[in-house]
């Protein structure tokens, strides 16, 4: 039994610790599908450091979503436990 969806504030902030990894093939591309809709064209993505694998799969997701024009590891205390990125805007295509 699965359990119901819980909703996920889109705010710009993507903390992946509450998410399985298996997940985030697809729930990277949905939020930020949704912060462009919402006009947020900079998002934090929060992977941890860990082992590294998390934020490479994040940036190996972002190297091939079209809406996104670059990303970048953060650049205040987090440091690599975090990527931004920044998206085009909806109305132009993606």
């Amino acid at each position: 039994m699965e359990p119901d969806p819980q909703e996920y504030p889109v705010d710009g902030v993507l903390d992946l610790h509450v998410f399985e990894p298996s997940d985030i093939g697809e729930l990277v591309p949905e939020y930020l599908r949704v912060c462009r809709e919402k006009d947020i064209l900079r998002v934090r993505i929060i992977h941890g450091k860990g082992t590294g694998q998390l934020r490479r799969s994040v940036h190996a997701i972002l190297d091939r979503t079209d809406a996104v024009t670059r990303y970048e590891t953060a650049k205040d205390a987090s440091s690599w436990g975090a990527t931004i990125a920044f998206l085009k805007p909806e109305d132009e295509e993606a």
